[in-house]
């Protein structure tokens, strides 16, 4: 005789196989969505930041002098006061989590809605100054602290799913941020686990679907950086300007890794003892070193630098000063010292278009949109020493599928290089700030010392 359900049995059974698939896959797809949707927001944020900046000064750049130091040194006090654990790129706190010694208040104090208001709009606040600063670290760091928001859905959390959901969301900010997705699988892999775990896979190529899928379906399907032009063959005497350009990315890399992860060696102690007691003041006059930069180069290091790296990589006869990407480069230096949430990545591929500008000067017979595209592989792989990362997300941003093996020889000769003189960067501040965060109540002003 067939065994017949009733209704009750059968609504039961039909709302445990749907409480089932929600925890399995509803609470990963509406997350990721999150994440999508909070790249997307946070992207027309921060070109609204730096074009109010940008307007506020139009005409009296003086009053730079004025704004950049105020904003910088409340953005100071809010990240201190209230925000610690948003500092940076975020990118670090992703790596103490994912590889730092297990101790259970140490994920909640990086991840979470207080840091994700914190990332959003203390960042905004110093883009608002003028800050070199780029969005797309700050982006990881949001997309992580959503998803891991969202293990309250879930009845039980283990560790291995935080790690997991960490994973996932950062993955996918990256991948949000600048419409590469393949470059926020390769960023998971090289960066954050430096392993590919068979049991993740599903979960991280979701969560980057699901959250290109709301950048697409906002931003549509873009370039970052717009279509370069460059021949797919190039000469074997190409090989020169790929070494020199390579070379030069390297060490330029590793001196700004150096800059941050040594600062006790070229601040002076006094300054270090000053900024401990006052950081209000350091930060106003870091802010102020900073504009006071701006207005000696006539804006040129305002903001994340994208406006000039595209200028170079389309080649649309708009150049910058042969001192651009050393300028840009102190610009970074100062903006990330101050401690505020913001990334590197965009600053770094501008200071490498700067660097191809110089490339392309060197060898005319060349396509300058090919080489500023070689040096911006360059310089990024320098400072994070994630070669594959780097020349996949270049290539994302620009089509350039012809250049798929001077960047990917530039990316592995300019890590090597910086490798030699530097540890990664966001491996060393992760081991220098997050890795033995101290107990409460000192443990945020402490995450902000460098």
């Amino acid at each position: 005789m067939q065994a017949r359900y009733r209704p009750a049995a059968l609504w039961r059974l039909a709302r445990r196989e749907l409480r089932k698939s929600w925890l399995n896959y509803g609470v990963l797809w509406l997350g990721a969505v999150l994440v999508g949707l909070a790249a997307v927001q946070f992207a027309n944020w921060t070109n609204a930041a730096l074009a109010v900046f940008l307007g506020w000064i139009a005409g009296r750049a003086w009053l730079a002098l004025l704004i950049t130091p105020t904003l910088t040194a409340l953005a100071v006090w809010l990240t201190r006061r209230w925000f610690g654990g948003s500092e940076g790129s975020g990118i670090p706190q992703v790596i103490a989590a994912l590889h730092g010694p297990h101790d259970p208040t140490r994920i909640p104090r990086l991840f979470g809605l207080r840091i994700l208001l914190g990332k959003i709009g203390v960042g905004l606040l110093g883009m608002l100054g003028g800050l070199t600063l780029g969005r797309e670290g700050p982006t990881v760091h949001i997309g992580a602290s959503i998803m891991y928001s969202m293990r309250r859905l879930y009845p039980r959390v283990s560790r291995r799913m935080e790690r997991m959901l960490l994973l996932a969301g950062s993955a996918a900010g990256l991948s949000g941020a600048f419409n590469t997705p393949l470059a926020g699988i390769l960023f998971a892999i090289e960066e954050l686990t430096r392993s590919f775990e068979v049991r993740t896979n599903g979960v991280l190529i979701t969560s980057i679907v699901f959250s290109g899928l709301v950048s697409l379906a906002l931003a549509g399907n873009y370039l970052y950086f717009g279509q370069i032009t460059a021949p797919d063959i190039f000469p074997i005497a190409f090989v020169l300007p790929v070494v020199i350009a390579a070379v030069l990315c390297g060490l330029a890399g590793a001196a700004f890794n150096l800059t941050l992860l040594r600062q006790a060696r070229w601040i002076p102690r006094s300054v270090l003892a000053w900024r401990e007691r006052s950081p209000l003041l350091w930060g106003a006059g870091l802010g102020l070193l900073v504009a006071a930069l701006g207005i000696a180069t006539g804006g040129q290091t305002w903001g994340s630098g994208y406006d000039q790296a595209r200028h170079l990589l389309m080649n649309h006869g708009e150049q910058v000063s042969w001192y651009y990407p050393l300028v840009k480069w102190l610009s970074m230096v100062l903006s990330y010292i101050t401690g505020l949430p913001g990334g590197l990545f965009s600053p770094s591929l501008s200071i490498g278009a700067g660097f191809g500008q110089w490339v392309s000067q060197w060898f005319g017979q060349y396509p300058q949109s090919a080489l500023v595209a070689i040096c911006m592989v360059g310089y990024l792989a320098a400072v994070t020493q994630s070669p594959l990362t780097s020349f996949v997300i270049v290539m994302e941003m620009i089509n350039g599928g012809g250049l798929v093996i001077p960047l990917m020889a530039t990316a592995l000769i300019s890590s090597r290089v910086a490798n030699v003189f530097t540890p990664p960067l966001y491996e060393a501040l992760a081991v220098q700030k997050y890795y033995a965060l101290p107990s409460e109540p000192v443990a945020e002003a402490a995450a902000m010392r460098h």
